[in-house]
Formats: C-alpha cells, structure tokens, sequence
C-alpha cells in the first residue's frame, strides 16, 4: 500500500458517497485510476465494507455500555451466541481480567438489564460486569496515514 492508496482511505473515509471523478481529483488521479484503486483495495480486503454511520440515539439505541464477560471455559467457540444478541455491536477475546469485552447499545438500562441476562445464558458465562458510558468525547475510524 503506497501513500495515493492512503489517500484514498482517507478520503473514503471523510466521505465514502463521493463520485471518483472528486475522489481521483483529490488524491492526483483519474477517476478511472481511482476507481481502479479502490478496487483493487477492496479485492485485497483492506476496504472491507462501505457503510453509512448512523445516529445511535436517532434509532433508539442512545445507551451505551462495555460489558466484560467472565466465563469459565475459553468463549472464542461462542461467537455465534454473542452474534445472536443483536444488541451487542462487537465481541472481543481479550487479554485481562475478563476474556471477553462487548460493546452493548440498547435504549435504556431496563434493555441493557435484560441484555445482561441473555448473556447468562451463553454456556460458560459466569459473571458481568457492565459499564454504562455517559458521554462519548469522540470517536474515529482507523487512521490510513
């Protein structure tokens, strides 16, 4: 990946909807080398998906929370079970005091309650520990640059 393919990402990134005659413009290519660009990016997985970043709170899922999952067997085998709470947005096996963090948004702490209780139920889940968040300062896609 060379410095123009960064651009590239960069630019995506600040606005994904944007034709290839702009994109290729603002990184020194043509449209048509910019839309070859970003395919081959996509075709070597570094563009994984193009997407839309939505308002959680304007769907009703303004509550925020990163839930440690303890466990008393390995839980890498459970992400089927995690993926069929659709509450929970990402599963990750971690390193520490827990070996599995979710990031959780639900509308309220009545729904985050009873996310909680659906993670009981995944085999091996031995305890919770929740923490709601109150105000995101910021949050940013990884850097290409």
């Amino acid at each position: 990946m060379d410095d123009v393919d960064r651009a590239l990402i960069v630019e995506l990134q600040r606005d994904a909807a944007q034709a290839y005659a702009a994109l290729g413009k603002a990184v020194g290519l043509s449209a048509g080398a910019a839309h070859d660009r970003v395919r081959k990016l996509r075709e070597r997985g570094v563009i994984r998906r193009t997407t839309v970043e939505v308002d959680p709170a304007a769907l009703g899922r303004g509550l925020l929370a990163f839930v440690m999952v303890d466990s008393s067997a390995w839980m890498g085998a459970a992400t089927e079970s995690f993926a069929a709470i659709p509450e929970i947005q990402e599963a990750h096996v971690i390193a520490g005091t827990a070996p599995v963090l979710v990031k959780v948004r639900t509308a309220t702490t009545e729904q985050l309650q009873d996310v909680l209780r659906r993670l009981y139920a995944i085999e091996g889940v031995s305890g919770t520990q929740a923490t709601v968040v109150l105000e995101t300062f910021f949050e940013r896609p990884v850097r290409a640059d």
